[in-house]
């Protein structure tokens, strides 16, 4: 799953694939601004069949998070 949300990040954001880790976090280490966050997030719930309302996105910091919340929370 890291592989696939890497790539996305990647293609969505721009960001180079070696920064996307699992403790990277998306605001220090990505510079993700919260629209470009949101617009991924749209993204991943159609990619991966799930939703994640804004008041948990505020607590998914980085990778790692949205990793776990996605395979948490997955139909």
């Amino acid at each position: 799953m890291f592989e696939k949300i890497r790539d996305l990040i990647v293609e969505e954001v721009g960001v180079d694939a070696d920064q996307v880790t699992m403790d990277a976090s998306f605001k220090n280490d990505l510079n993700i601004d919260s629209l470009d966050l949101f617009e991924m997030v749209m993204t991943l719930e159609e990619e991966f069949d799930v939703e994640i309302p804004s008041e948990d996105l505020e607590n998914i910091d980085t990778v790692g998070d949205l990793i776990n919340y996605i395979e948490n929370h997955q139909d």
